[in-house]
């Protein structure tokens, strides 16, 4: 889960359990609410503790090929 997904699951939890005021029979969308909540926050810190520890630069190598170039020679000189 990356940082956008995390995001989305906290305003969509947060939308379920603080703005829904509907009934669904056997379902609490108050606690489907907290519970993405919690998902969204546990994702987005996972999500970047993870980017924090990736490397931040990537080396680079570069080879340099010298080729010896050949000219004939004057005859006149």
């Amino acid at each position: 889960m990356g940082i956008g997904a995390g995001i989305f699951l906290l305003a969509f939890g947060g939308v379920l359990a603080f703005a829904v005021s509907d009934r669904i029979s056997g379902v609490d969308l108050t606690m489907v609410g907290y519970i993405l909540m919690g998902a969204g926050a546990l994702g987005l810190i996972l999500a970047v503790l993870l980017n924090s520890r990736r490397p931040r630069s990537v080396g680079t190598h570069t080879t340099v090929i010298e080729e010896e170039r050949h000219t004939p020679r004057d005859p006149r000189v």
